[in-house]
């Protein structure tokens, strides 16, 4: 499971990257702990991480009962989707959190994948 392994430790790192960006806002605009009430920029930012964490169970479970049951291939490409899904999410949202929804709509296709890919996995055994 190498590259589940791999796709796993780029799922944690896109989790990361939003927190990194989070907590940058919360010192730029002065945001002190633990208030979540802030200007539009900080509030998008936070909110894009504690979606993306949110998001994590969903995609975690399903990636490596995927790569158990059908195969490390179809798992690490179903995990790396997700990456990009919520990567467009995250800058779609950072720029107008209207322009979220193509990244969203992807993550979460990747994430019915990756549940529709181990049901076919048991299905086969």
């Amino acid at each position: 499971m190498f590259f589940t392994a791999w796709a796993t430790l780029a799922v944690l790192g896109v989790y990361f990257w939003t927190w990194g960006v989070a907590g940058y806002a919360r010192v730029r605009y002065k945001v002190p702990a633990p208030s979540m009430d802030g200007p539009e920029a900080f509030q998008r930012a936070h909110r894009v991480q504690m979606n993306t964490l949110e998001m994590l169970p969903l995609v975690l479970v399903p990636l490596w009962l995927c790569a158990t049951f059908l195969g490390d291939l179809w798992a690490a490409a179903g995990g790396l989707l997700w990456c990009l899904g919520r990567i467009l999410y995250a800058i779609g949202y950072y720029r107008d959190p209207a322009k979220r929804e193509a990244g969203f709509i992807l993550g979460m296709l990747a994430c019915a994948a990756l549940i529709g890919a181990t049901v076919f996995g048991l299905l086969m055994r």
